[in-house]
């Protein structure tokens, strides 16, 4: 009976991988800013949002993954089967500002984390950043697609340790992180972290992209000998797994930045969290910090242009060479760069435009995990389907009420 358990674990350890090459964009710069930022200006008071946004997120990339093995076909694919050319163009549209926005944060961050390390000047280092990413983009092919979900794995483990090491020295009073379960805001720019932590966690892109990735790792149900129904359940595991460290690794930022960065004058960037980590913690944890922010960038910028390469080609039916593709979409980063903008501000407003996109990813996906003619036995029960729904008409109206905040200025 051992020797049965361990096969079946071992068979089932080999099937893991794609969840966390998704989960990575859960983790990229875009959450250190949002994350950070909550925690330094409101303490406790927005943990709720992160909870409620990784419960989401579980469900959604399962769809998304269910979504791929099932019809063979990634989401952007799917859809682009059922619009009309203008359709298609439009939504390409919406999808490649979101998938912009993306390349924004995560160039950035990497530029600050060589800054934070090496000294370098931001420009040099979104140029660096943008070439490493290229590097590991190399990597990604149909021969040696387990190799890079190896080398993201790899870096989604030095994101957790640098960014999780200083609560293991100063951990949060668990009654105040009790309090911040309950939901509430304080004013209308704390609805705007809001909607940037939610941006952050519930990634537009990554919701496109996980339905591609299954497809290339385990090829259509059809061609796989081990069966759809074990394939499914496998990804269900991998998506758990993936973002329980996603998750936390989400929730510790907060927790690090209200425990030791409250109140602390310039600590709601990442910069000035840096430089007071070092100061409460010691250098050796401030350069962990800086390690963790740096691989965050390198990984997610990969993820994030391999996601724009799948949204076009499901959706244009044209299909750009990553490497290409990873050079042009690296221009907008490095121009924000150019001009001096502050990078923490302007990695929590590309946090607010992928919220913003997160209801064009999520609505037709959950239309179409609960198309019965389409999924058959696969389709989403009806508790999936009823949460599925309660979470895009939450974030719909979380955008909206951040749109009325700002615009009334109340």
């Amino acid at each position: 009976m051992y020797t049965v358990r361990s096969q079946r674990k071992n068979h089932l350890a080999r099937l893991l991988g794609p969840a966390f090459v998704a989960a990575v964009a859960y983790v990229d710069p875009g959450n250190v800013a949002a994350n950070i930022t909550a925690g330094a200006r409101y303490g406790y008071l927005l943990i709720w949002v992160l909870v409620l946004a990784n419960v989401m997120a579980v469900a959604i990339q399962y769809q998304s993954a269910k979504l791929g093995l099932v019809t063979g076909r990634s989401l952007p694919a799917t859809m682009g089967q059922r619009l009309s050319r203008r359709s298609r163009i439009a939504y390409w549209l919406q999808a490649e500002a979101v998938a912009l926005a993306t390349d924004l944060a995560e160039i950035i961050g990497g530029a600050i984390a060589l800054q934070l390390l090496f000294g370098l000047p931001l420009l040099a280092g979104g140029v660096i950043t943008g070439a490493v990413s290229m590097a590991l983009l190399g990597l990604q092919n149909a021969r040696r697609q387990r190799t890079f979900e190896f080398v993201i794995m790899g870096l989604l483990l030095i994101i957790t340790l640098g960014f999780l090491t200083g609560l293991v020295i100063l951990p949060p009073e668990p009654q105040a992180v009790a309090g911040g379960l309950v939901p509430g805001f304080a004013g209308a720019d704390s609805v705007l972290i809001a909607a940037s932590m939610l941006g952050a966690t519930v990634m537009p892109h990554a919701i496109y992209l996980h339905s591609s990735l299954v497809v290339h790792r385990h090829g259509t149900a059809a061609r796989n000998p081990l069966g759809l129904a074990e394939l499914v359940r496998a990804s269900r595991v991998d998506v758990v797994l993936a973002l329980i460290v996603a998750g936390a690794v989400n929730i510790g930022l907060l927790l690090l930045a209200a425990s030791a960065l409250q109140g602390v004058e310039g600590t709601d960037d990442i910069a000035g969290a840096h430089a007071a980590i070092a100061d409460t913690f010691g250098p050796l944890v401030g350069s962990i910090f800086a390690v963790g922010l740096l691989a965050s960038g390198l990984a997610s910028t990969s993820v994030g242009a391999y996601a724009g390469s799948e949204i076009m080609d499901g959706l244009l039916h044209r299909r750009v060479p990553l490497l290409p593709r990873r050079l042009i979409t690296l221009i907008p980063a490095l121009v924000v760069l150019a001009v001096g903008i502050n990078p923490t501000d302007a990695l929590v407003i590309s946090q607010v435009v992928l919220s913003f996109g997160i209801p064009f990813a999520l609505i037709p996906l959950v239309r179409l995990t609960g198309n019965a003619r389409l999924m058959g036995q696969y389709r989403d029960r009806l508790a999936l389907r009823v949460f599925s729904w309660i979470s895009a008409i939450v974030i719909v109206v979380l955008n909206l009420t951040l749109l009325w905040l700002t615009f009334t200025g109340v």
